[in-house]
């Protein structure tokens, strides 16, 4: 792998309102490097998705810097897709529409616009529902171009927040493959939110564990394990277990603050 595209340095970020400030990231502060599928792991409130959010541009941190592609951001760019759970497909467009409106806005020409939208349906299997619109398909169906439309654009760095989490288990572990297939074959940058520690441990080759809110790193761990890798071995199963008690005991710590504001008010 080559120089870190993603550097994290200090990153914090607090939401304010009339009434207080909530501390959301405190000191995040890691790199990944070119080609690396980074997976954020940690409950609900632990800050996955602020962190992802502020990677992509869309919430800028409140301190610290992050720098893409050697570039400090300062809001969305070509260069980090995104693909979000609610697939975030236009209903008026058809399937090909849909992977060609990011092409057609950076004006590249028609012929190109057709050779990359035909080989991205046939590299996600969606060649026989190009002129079928969103309604018409499945949730996995709708998440595959969601996915195709990302890659039209070709960005070096792709950011997924839970893509799979709302689809049952069979059609999540066909996508899930399908991503290991497109990430060994184009070998894009990924960072992956997800709260399934199986999920994690299945696809990334490191696991960032998040604390409770502030979202603080709990433990950066890589995942040695050889690929394909399978669910039911001895050595998924030991590590699944020691990440659990890690995202465990931050659950335990969200549940004692619960009770805790809940005896102040």
């Amino acid at each position: 792998m080559s120089a870190s595209p993603i550097s994290i340095r200090g990153v914090s970020k607090v939401f304010r309102t009339d009434e207080r400030e909530l501390a959301a990231l405190d000191g995040i502060d890691f790199e990944i490097p070119s080609g690396q599928f980074t997976s954020l792991l940690g409950p609900s409130g632990c800050g996955k998705s602020t962190l992802l959010n502020a990677v992509a541009g869309f919430a800028l941190p409140t301190s610290g810097s992050i720098v893409a592609n050697g570039t400090e951001v300062t809001g969305p760019g070509p260069g980090r897709g995104m693909v979000f759970q609610e697939y975030a497909l236009f209903p008026w467009m058809t399937v090909e529409q849909n992977v060609a409106f990011g092409l057609e806005i950076k004006g590249a020409g028609k012929g190109a616009i057709e050779d990359t939208v035909r080989q991205l349906l046939g590299m996600l299997s969606l060649s026989d529902f190009r002129k079928r619109y969103p309604k018409d398909l499945s949730g996995g169906m709708r998440q595959r171009v969601a996915i195709a439309r990302v890659l039209a654009l070709d960005s070096p760095i792709m950011l997924m927040d839970e893509p799979f989490g709302a689809l049952d288990a069979l059609t999540r572990r066909n996508l899930q493959d399908e991503l290991l297939r497109i990430w060994a074959e184009l070998k894009k940058t990924i960072i992956f939110v997800t709260h399934s520690i199986e999920e994690a441990i299945y696809l990334a080759d490191r696991i960032v564990v998040m604390t409770y809110r502030p979202g603080t790193v709990k433990r950066d761990l890589m995942v040695e394990l050889p690929r394909p890798r399978d669910p039911s071995a001895p050595e998924f199963n030991a590590l699944k277990r020691e990440l659990g008690q890690l995202v465990m005991e931050e659950q335990q710590r969200h549940h004692t603050d619960e009770l805790r504001l809940a005896a102040i008010d």
